[in-house]
Order: C-alpha cells, then sequence, then structure tokens
C-alpha cells in the first residue's frame, strides 16, 4: 500500500507516525526527531538575542511581537510544525513576561496573551502547510521528470525492436527494468500469448484478461498493480499488468500506449516485409506454375491420343479395356486439373470485375457442393438455409468457385466420413454463408496470414497436396463483391469459414 504522507512535517518519516485512540482521531503523535529540535533550540537562542536587543533598545509590544513573529516564520519554515508551535508557546511567554505591563511578571489572565499564542500558532500552522505543498509540488514535479525519463529511454530502445516473436518477453523484461517493478505481465491477444517478467500475484492473469476483454483501465489499490488495455486506435491488442507500482494512473496509460505503438509498428514492418516478397516470390511462382502446367499440358495430349487410339488397333481383352478406359479417365482429370491451375493462376493475377445479377447464395453453395465427384463426399453436406432467404448481388461464378475453395478445404481438412455443416442465413443488409467442418484448429497466429497468397500452415503443409492460392483468390473475389471473409477455429466448434454479401435491394 502507498506510504502515509505527513502532511505535517516532512521530517517526520513513516515510522515516527502512530495513530491515536480508535485509527479514526485526527490526532498524530510523533516522536522528536533531531532536525526539528535543533530547530527549535536555534530558534529559541534567536528570542533570547531579539529579546535582549529589544530590552536595550527600549522597543514597544508591537515591535517585538513582530520579531518574535519573524522568529516563529523561520521556525516553522525549518523545522516543521512542532518546532514552530514550541517556538510559538516561548514567544507569547516572551511577550507576556518582558513587553507586556507589567515588565518582568507573568500574566496568565491577560486576553492579549492567548490571541497572540493564537496568532504565533496559526502562523506556523500556515508556513507549514505552504511549505508542505511547495515540497510536495518539487516531489510531484521531479517524480514526473524521472517518469518522463524512464518513458523516453523506454521508448527509445523499445521502437528498436521488430521482430513480433521475441518482443513479448523483451517488452516485459524492458518495462520491469525501466520502472523499477516487482514484475510485468503482458497479454498479446493476436497471437493469443501472456507473457511474464518478474513476480506478479497469482490474481493478476484474472484481472489481465479483464482489462483487454473490458477494454478498462483499472488499479488494484491493496496489490498495488495497475491494469491497462493495450489500444491502437478502435483496435484492442491485448492488455498489462504493471505489478508493485505506486506510479500515476496517466504514467501507466503511456506505458500501455507505449507497448500498443511497439507490437503495432512491429506488426507493420512485419506485414511489409511480408508483402514485399510475396510480390517478388509470386511473380516468380506465377511464371513457374504457367510454365509448368503447359509443359504438363503436351505430354498429356500424348497420353489421350494414345489411351484413344488403343482400341483402334485391334480387340482388347476386358482387362486391356478397362485398364485403357482408366488411363483415358484419369488423363482428362489431370487435364482438367492443369486446366484449372492456369486459371486459377491467371485469377490470382488479373483484376477482378465482378457483373452482378441478384443470385440465391443457397443456389451457389449447391453448385459448389455439386462439383465434388465423389458421391460419399457430397453426402457429407448438411445445408441449412433460411426460411426467408432473398437474393446476394453478386457474380455468380465468381461466387461459385469461392464457395468451391471453402468447400474443397472443408473435405482436406476434416475429419474423414464427419459432417460438414453449411449454414446460409439472413442479416439486416448482409447474407452470411457459414462453412464448419471438424478438424485441426488454424493457430490464432495463422489467421492473420492463411488468406496470403500461397501461404500454408505447418499443419496443411502436412496434409493433403496445395497451392495455397485458394483462400487468397476466394478473399478477392470476396473483396471485389464488398463483402468480408473471416474464419473462426477452436476444438470445440471445429473451424468455420464465414463469407458475408450484401443483399439485393429492390429490382
Amino acid at each position: 500500500m502507498a506510504k502515509p504522507h505527513n502532511l505535517l512535517n516532512p521530517s517526520i518519516s513513516e515510522k515516527e507516525i502512530t495513530p491515536v485512540g480508535n485509527g479514526t482521531s485526527l490526532w498524530l503523535e510523533a516522536r522528536p526527531t533531531r532536525a526539528w529540535m535543533a530547530s527549535f533550540g536555534w530558534s529559541v537562542l534567536g528570542m533570547a538575542a531579539l529579546t535582549w536587543m529589544s530590552l536595550r533598545m527600549g522597543l514597544n509590544i508591537p515591535t517585538g511581537g513582530f520579531l518574535y513573529l519573524i522568529m516563529v516564520v523561520l521556525s516553522a519554515a525549518s523545522g516543521g510544525f512542532w518546532s514552530g508551535t514550541l517556538t510559538s508557546i516561548v514567544a507569547a511567554v516572551c511577550l507576556d513576561f518582558f513587553f507586556v505591563p507589567p515588565i518582568f511578571h507573568f500574566d496568565v489572565d491577560d486576553p492579549m496573551d492567548w490571541v497572540a499564542l493564537g496568532a504565533f500558532e496559526f502562523t506556523a500552522l500556515v508556513i507549514t502547510l505552504l511549505q508542505e505543498r511547495v515540497q510536495q509540488k518539487a516531489a510531484d514535479a521531479s517524480a514526473a521528470r524521472q517518469g518522463s525519463e524512464r518513458l523516453f529511454n523506454a521508448a527509445r530502445e523499445m521502437l528498436l525492436f521488430e521482430k513480433v516473436g521475441e518482443l513479448g518477453d523483451r517488452i516485459t523484461q524492458l518495462i520491469q527494468r525501466e520502472f523499477e517493478l516487482h514484475g510485468v505481465m503482458l497479454s498479446d491477444a493476436p497471437s493469443a500469448s501472456i507473457f511474464v517478467s518478474g513476480e506478479c500475484p497469482p490474481q493478476t492473469e484474472n484481472g489481465l484478461l479483464d482489462a483487454h476483454r473490458l477494454n478498462q483501465d483499472a488499479f488494484d489499490a491493496e496489490a498495488q498493480i495497475h491494469y491497462c488495455a493495450l489500444r491502437a486506435g478502435m483496435q484492442t491488442l491485448g492488455s498489462v499488468a504493471l505489478c508493485g507500482s505506486t506510479m500515476s494512473p496517466l504514467m501507466a496509460q503511456a506505458i500501455a500506449s507505449l507497448c500498443a505503438i511497439t507490437l503495432e509498428r512491429a506488426r507493420a514492418l512485419e506485414k511489409e516485409m511480408r508483402a514485399e516478397v510475396a510480390r517478388q516470390a509470386e511473380q516468380l511462382r506465377s511464371a513457374v506454375i504457367e510454365a509448368l502446367a503447359h509443359q504438363i499440358k503436351t505430354p498429356l495430349c500424348v497420353i489421350q491420343v494414345a489411351s484413344t487410339s488403343l482400341p483402334a488397333m485391334g480387340e482388347l481383352s476386358p482387362m486391356q479395356a478397362e485398364l485403357v478406359t482408366t488411363i483415358d479417365d484419369q488423363s482428362t482429370k489431370l487435364n482438367d486439373l492443369v486446366t484449372r491451375l492456369l486459371g486459377t493462376a491467371d485469377l490470382e493475377t488479373a483484376e477482378i470485375k465482378p457483373v452482378l445479377f441478384p443470385t440465391m447464395a443457397s443456389e451457389l453453395i449447391r453448385d459448389a457442393i455439386g462439383k465434388v465427384e465423389d458421391q460419399a463426399q457430397r453426402a457429407r453436406f448438411l445445408v441449412s438455409v433460411a426460411s426467408d432467404e432473398v437474393p446476394a448481388l453478386v457474380d455468380g461464378k465468381l461466387m461459385t468457385l469461392a464457395f468451391t475453395q471453402l468447400i474443397d478445404n472443408a473435405i482436406k481438412y476434416s475429419v474423414p466420413r464427419s459432417p460438414i455443416k453449411v449454414n446460409v442465413g439472413m442479416a439486416a443488409q448482409e447474407i452470411s454463408v457459414r462453412v464448419q467442418n471438424q478438424g485441426g484448429v488454424i493457430a490464432p497466429a495463422d489467421r492473420e496470414r492463411i488468406f496470403e497468397r500461397f501461404y500454408r500452415t505447418a499443419d496443411a503443409r502436412k496434409g493433403p497436396v496445395g497451392t495455397g492460392l485458394g483462400l487468397s483468390i476466394a478473399k478477392r473475389i470476396v473483396d471485389a463483391h464488398h463483402g468480408r471473409i473471416k474464419v473462426e477455429s477452436d476444438a470445440t466448434d471445429g473451424t468455420v469459414f464465414e463469407i458475408t454479401l450484401p443483399r439485393a435491394q429492390g429490382d
């Protein structure tokens, strides 16, 4: 918890202040310290000198009282409240004894003595409070300057970080070291990771996740933990917990903003680098794919001609005729696959200009499922359509190609013979198509890149053969229709690809 601050005497430490009574009283006891005792001693000597000088010079009551008031001010300014209080009492006694008639005689019943004591005490209190306020402002300014210097040093070092994979640990370590915290915990939502440096209480993780989920900043005064959401524009990237912190909420928010900027900047640099590498690789791969496809077409044509000519050379046995038919069928499939590959490569590099017509999305889905050759695979699809379905404004040919990509992926990467659910739903101004299958979970880091050209996850590279172009083409088609495509994946519901398209309006 924060240390109590002494408003009466800054020279009295926390251990020197003890509450009196039941803890709710405003009275405080303070053990004497050398600082204010020395100040009081010098004040007494000063008043003795002033008294001697005043008696020698024959000064009157107002002048003597004014000189004593100066000593009270000096005593309170140098020694604090208790030194000023004792000096006020001594000054009132001296004023009564040496200046108020009868001279050299105490008259405790004289109201002037009590007025003088009250004036001296009030002056001591005011001077102490003013001094305390000045010292507090100076301390706040010093703390703010020190915090700004630490924030600048952290920003200078953090903005040199470039690799996202190393950022979490480096950021937490840097913040803990620079701001001298007990521990730092950072939640990075895009990678679904939590990074910890130092020691944080067990309940810190719950508060960290709540700050991200609620997009709110909070301070746990008992545990001295600042919880701050990491915001980048309208997006929340995660949250940070600063354990053992006595800094201001404004400083904690500045640290959170710096963390968000660092994460966002590193991801932007990484995306820019990947985009440039992908652009260069795309040109090379497209050229290779096109050349390879053309090279494959030549021997395919020869195989098809040879398989077609074999029956004309003489009567074949049933076994031979079956083999020839198999060769002819498979070569035809291979030729169709190469043609499709060439078309996909052309579509990937060309500008997509859809020709829009009102079309039922359910019809396009059924057409895409109908292209699946294996009857057993087609039987796996469970299609549900909203009863109030209305047309979508789409290019039927292009959207069928996009749905085909999702259906092919659902077959390839799902558990064999498991059902694949397709749902066509309605919204106020949109139509949604969801394709859900049970299979491997797509990691959060891969969900950001799965729609990039040629990108394949580690699990996909171990599975069926693919080019990594299907989902990127589907995204380009959906974007050309001013729609959206996204993916959700977890162990419970499986993987769901959702395409949202605008509804056709009016006629």
